[in-house]
């Protein structure tokens, strides 16, 4: 176990990382908690709930996606109102990044900002979106589009949780790690030489902190998504985004694999990314998804990208791609160039299945 820090400028959080992490520091919440959860998680863990947090109220959100909604944020500020929750109160996010995102979002607007402790459940939460203070909520038919920056004072990754994911959870938080392996030379050295170990639970704890020291580093770096060392968080996700919004059939962390895929396509036709590195990342991405999925009306699903939040305008689509090991490129491409050639590397893949 050990204690990584992130220093941004509006806070300096402290995440507990490994085996023993809730035990250890869940316990020692002090003060009037409030926690938000999903129903999934409250159904496998109510007895450690009660048990670790006594009688602190908890608000149940339904699991999935959909309650990333201004509905659900607007019900958990009734409850919290309900329960006297005041400003020296600490919002305790106990779930994916479903419930992470939008239990930040409400600590940071609640009373003008309470604070909030994140314990992540799911891989993807833990390597990535509980760690650096994004928090969002989704709105007509957009991702992440109302949110704000605000960090957590404790974030607690124990690998308690992940014994209890299914597969495709596994694969949805293996997406980031990969991401992370595309923008990090020493996670991708961990994972091409462990790439029969992805689904380790063992492994995957080990990688956890790797990506998580990443991560704070570029975050105390550029809180804000100010100075650009941010974006490189973004990779694989423009087009993984407008998969997920208009697809919606795989996880989050999936479309990001799938989406890292489709612009290493890009990345060598626009002589960014060399083959042989590329083909190595295809590599990892196919260990954890076999069947690269090659839509058919993948050219109209890339679209969506006009609304990303990287863009500078909607006519403009940026994109960060792997360049070299350990180095990533802030690619722009008109949206009509860049749909169409998600659409030929929707074909290309057809071809080599046939």
């Amino acid at each position: 176990m050990e204690d990584i820090i992130l220093n941004a400028q509006s806070l300096k959080s402290v995440i507990h990382c490994g085996a023993g992490a809730f035990a250890t520091y869940a316990t020692k919440l002090g003060g009037k908690l409030f926690i938000i959860t999903d129903s999934n998680v409250y159904a496998l863990y109510k007895g450690l709930i009660e048990k670790t947090f006594g009688n602190a109220p908890t608000f149940v959100l339904p699991a999935g996606e959909k309650s990333k909604s201004r509905n659900s944020l607007f019900k958990i500020f009734d409850k919290m109102i309900d329960c006297g929750v005041t400003r020296s109160s600490t919002v305790v996010a106990l779930g994916g990044g479903v419930v992470g995102d939008i239990a930040g979002l409400a600590a940071s607007m609640y009373m003008r900002g309470i604070k909030v402790v994140q314990i992540p459940t799911t891989l993807l939460a833990q390597v990535d979106s509980s760690v650096g203070g994004k928090t969002a909520i989704d709105y007509k038919g957009v991702k992440n589009v109302l949110g704000a920056f605000y960090q957590p004072s404790e974030v607690i990754v124990d690998p308690l949780f992940l014994s209890t994911l299914p597969a495709r959870e596994l694969r949805c938080g293996l997406g980031e790690i990969i991401k992370y392996s595309a923008i990090d030379c020493g996670i991708y050295g961990t994972l091409s030489q462990n790439s029969d170990k992805l689904f380790d639970l063992k492994f995957l704890e080990n990688v956890t902190a790797d990506c998580i020291r990443h991560k704070a580093k570029v975050v105390t770096e550029d809180e804000r998504d100010t100075t650009g060392a941010r974006k490189t968080l973004n990779l694989g996700h423009t087009t993984g985004h407008a998969f997920e919004l208009y697809y919606k059939r795989k996880s989050h962390g999936e479309f990001v694999l799938i989406g890292t895929y489709y612009e290493l396509y890009i990345a060598e036709k626009k002589g960014i990314c060399e083959s042989c590195y590329a083909d190595s990342l295809r590599a990892l991405i196919t260990k954890v998804i076999k069947n690269i999925p090659a839509y058919a009306d993948a050219e109209k699903a890339a679209l969506m990208a006009k609304f990303d939040k990287k863009n500078d305008e909607q006519s403009i689509v940026s994109m960060i791609v792997p360049k070299s090991v350990g180095e990533s490129y802030e690619l722009k491409l008109p949206i009509a160039e860049y749909a169409k050639l998600i659409g030929e590397c929707a074909e290309k893949i057809r071809g080599e299945k046939c």
